[in-house]
């Protein structure tokens, strides 16, 4: 159960769980039947997908994102899920604690709290002069009072004042950059959501006409014109996934699976993005960046 259907990075990181499930011993159609559910940016349609899901009676459920693990695990305590996509999983009542789970959930998680601090500290040295950063994701697609607790312990040490920006739809996005778009020293952090994800292109053309300086939470931000990214490596993140699908089909039990932490992170930086912004990226970044699109 995911937030995004057809997307081209999606499809990609789909075919590696399905190739890893493969190496696994798991070939679809085979030896293992896939059903997907796909819920775009309405977090309301999540309740009845996960109806769907459990109707079927699945051996493992595979939730990618917060609330498409809240609303499998609304459906059954007693089907092991595994989630993804997920950043506060204490937080948000799907495990007691990281090394022992407990219930019927475990997984991985996509960031952990101090990933904040990296990305206000990219947007400071890309812009020194910053003095504010609006948080822009939905709550319902996204664990947000967690995202707005973290972001505001770490921009302290920056000096930056943190801007709590909910969203739910196009309108709410394009008026909420715009009216922070006319206060200067601002810039846009934009954690993991599944709603800033499926409108994306907007987001991103707002913040380059704004000239706003942007750090995202995925990369598919910056291959869309966004300017950069501090992410981990969710292809990646989808094969390790497969891992604890197989684990689980072969008799583990969620409890006995720790909560993973991710492993791999990756900078991107759009050049192109820099250069509409009028910003000039600092040789530092520039070096340690993992791709830089021209």
């Amino acid at each position: 159960m995911e937030t995004e259907e057809g997307n081209p990075e999606r499809i990609t990181e789909f075919a590696r769980f399905r190739d890893r499930l493969a190496s696994l011993g798991w070939v679809e159609g085979h030896t293992v039947d896939i059903d997907f559910r796909f819920a775009a940016a309405h977090g309301d349609q999540f309740p009845t997908l996960a109806k769907e899901l459990v109707a079927l009676q699945p051996d493992v459920i595979l939730a990618v994102s917060t609330p498409a693990a809240a609303a499998a695990q609304r459906e059954s305590h007693r089907i092991p899920i595994v989630f993804l996509g997920v950043s506060d999983p204490i937080g948000s009542g799907f495990v007691s604690t990281l090394a022992r789970p407990g219930g019927n959930l475990t997984g991985l998680m996509l960031y952990e709290d101090g990933i904040a601090g990296k990305w206000l500290g990219m947007l400071k040295q890309v812009a020194a002069g910053l003095k504010r950063a609006a948080l822009v994701a939905g709550p319902k697609t996204t664990a947000y009072d967690y995202w707005v607790r973290a972001a505001e312990a770490a921009a302290l040490s920056f000096g930056i004042e943190v801007i709590p920006t909910p969203i739910s739809n196009a309108a709410d996005i394009e008026r909420s950059i715009d009216l922070f778009a006319q206060v200067p020293d601002g810039g846009l952090l934009l954690p993991s959501d599944g709603t800033t994800i499926v409108y994306r292109d907007l987001v991103v053309a707002l913040a380059n006409h704004n000239r706003l300086p942007a750090v995202y939470a995925f990369r598919k931000f910056v291959t869309a014109g966004g300017l950069m990214s501090y992410s981990t490596d969710l292809a990646g993140e989808f094969e390790r996934a497969a891992i604890y699908v197989d684990h689980i089909m072969r008799g583990a039990k969620p409890p006995d699976l720790p909560v993973q932490a991710p492993t791999k992170y990756e900078t991107t930086i759009n050049l192109k993005a820099a250069r509409t912004i009028g910003l000039s990226m600092p040789p530092g970044l520039l070096a340690a960046a993992d791709e830089v699109i021209e």
